[in-house]
């Protein structure tokens, strides 16, 4: 296979991969697959060094100093994927993938426990393993020119088995178009960036495609998270290393409500995709908690559990970018419309974006956007937005890619982001656009009842006058109707016809 960044390339290096799969689970194959592009870029990246220090015939080849000052991690001889893919069609191959992890989780000490130990199980087709690694051999590193070749592949596979998955997808996926859309409009560029709820840690990428995109300095950047999921904590502990992405996600999975990994942290932005309408998040248990300032969020949802404890986290000029489900918008049931008109009366929401449907993988729920700022009345880098609330209508963006899902495409988000970014700058030259933005002021939102559902405010878009009267309209649509009709009369008698000449009248 050709070894080159062009468009495609990670589409049919997943349908050669899927093949492989046989009966195995998505979800199991999913840690087979991932693991080994892991493992294939650490061993790059060492190799790439390690060959650089033989030609500068220095002798530091096997300096492991050399390598750690890189943030490179150091790969035993055994754990190498040349060793690996020399031994792809031994019988025993699966037992040397575990000791490989085994031999480099005990060398470098950040990815202790993160590393999966399953291919020398059983039910693991040792002919297919080799087959797989012939093909993830064919992946390689570049040094220059498109650097982080295997990212993309992580990324891309990420999404893939998401989609495979389906609901169970959406515990560590969230699509690109909407993280995308979110990192778009509150531009994480510099400061401490956190994901209370951050899944395989694809808020953290997409932070650092922007900052790579406006020229910025990703060591500008402090990365946040934390994650319930074991087997997905580790999923973004090796997505954030084959960025080279440094970031603190605790020692180890852990519930954010119960165990707050972060208790001190006050970030500059916030970008969460919290699981949708928890019910069983152990609010009981938390009943005088510091965090509820605004109300005791109900022990059956956990929606307005999370905004709080986002809030509770913003620095006093932080933002927040959060994904909802639209229930969040007018639910009034067990104290959330209580909590929501406390948020709104303290000036935190900034920004309102209903979202198309068929969005995401896991549910066909419809979603908004929350953007939530500290600060929106005297920070200086932006206008006051005093008791005003940006509504966007966005449902009528997006394009179908299959049947039953569609994506934002990158000019959508930029004008999404483009109306937030008019509005909130201080040289930002906005204009409510009918149907689609409406700046609106706290006292509607109180005539609405706190209502935040975007359509209330936008309206409807005026329908373009095509010239034809009303009347000749309404001639065409019924003579179109009436010849639908004839035709459905014709077909039920043939129907009856063919059935009947097989002895099925009726």
């Amino acid at each position: 296979m050709e070894n080159t960044g062009n468009i495609g390339f990670e589409e049919t290096l997943w349908k050669a991969a899927d093949k492989l799969r046989g009966s195995m689970d998505a979800s199991e194959y999913k840690h087979v697959v991932l693991g080994l592009i892991f493992l294939k870029y650490i061993s790059d990246k060492f190799e790439t060094k390690y060959n650089e220090l033989v030609t500068e015939g220095e002798g530091f080849e096997e300096d492991r100093d050399e390598y750690a000052s890189e943030n490179i991690f150091w790969v035993p001889k055994e754990a190498r994927w040349t060793f690996i893919m020399d031994n792809a069609k031994d019988i025993k191959i699966g037992q040397y993938i575990d000791d490989a992890m085994i031999l480099i989780e005990k060398e470098n000490t950040s990815l202790k426990g993160v590393l999966d130990k399953r291919y020398a199980r059983p039910e693991i087709d040792k002919r297919r393993l080799g087959e797989l690694i012939d093909l993830i051999s064919t992946i390689k590193l570049h040094d220059s020119g498109e650097k982080d070749l295997l990212g993309r592949v992580y990324e891309y596979f990420l999404g893939q088995f998401a989609s495979v998955e389906g609901k169970g997808g959406g515990e560590f996926y969230t699509p690109t178009s909407i993280v995308k859309t979110l990192v778009e409009m509150i531009e994480p560029y510099q400061g401490r960036v956190y994901d209370p709820c951050c899944g395989s840690g694809g808020m953290f990428v997409q932070s650092e495609k922007f900052v790579e995109d406006h020229q910025g300095k990703i060591e500008n950047l402090s990365i946040y998270g934390q994650e319930m999921n074991s087997t997905t904590w580790k999923l973004c502990k090796m997505n954030l290393a084959i960025r080279g992405l440094d970031a603190n996600l605790g020692s180890h999975h852990d519930d954010t409500f119960h165990n707050d990994l972060h208790k001190t942290l006050k970030a500059d932005f916030i970008l969460a995709n919290p699981p949708f309408n928890i019910s069983d998040w152990g609010g009981g248990h938390l009943t005088d908690d510091v965090r509820w300032k605004f109300g005791m969020p109900p022990t059956g949802n956990a929606n307005y559990a999370w905004l709080q404890h986002m809030v509770y986290h913003l620095a006093p000029n932080g933002s927040a970018g959060i994904v909802l489900a639209n229930g969040s918008l007018s639910s009034n049931t067990s104290n959330e419309g209580e909590i929501r008109k406390n948020l709104l009366e303290g000036d935190l929401v900034d920004a309102i974006v209903a979202l198309p449907d068929k969005l995401f993988y896991s549910t066909g729920i419809p979603v908004s956007l929350w953007i939530l700022n500290r600060n929106k009345a005297t920070n200086p880098q932006f206008r006051s937005r005093y008791h005003e609330v940006l509504f966007i209508d966005a449902r009528q963006l997006g394009e179908m890619i299959d049947r039953r899902h569609k994506v934002l495409k990158d000019d959508d988000v930029a004008t999404i982001a483009a109306a937030y970014h008019a509005w909130r700058n201080l040289d930002g030259a906005y204009e409510d656009v009918k149907g689609f933005c409406k700046a609106a002021k706290l006292a509607e939102i109180r005539e609405h009842e706190y209502v935040l559902t975007p359509g209330r405010y936008v309206g409807i878009e005026d329908a373009i006058d095509d010239g034809i009267p009303f009347e000749e309209k309404m001639e065409n649509m019924t003579a179109e109707l009436a010849e639908l009709f004839a035709k459905s009369r014709h077909l039920e008698d043939e129907i009856r016809k063919n059935l009947g000449g097989v002895g099925y009248e009726f």
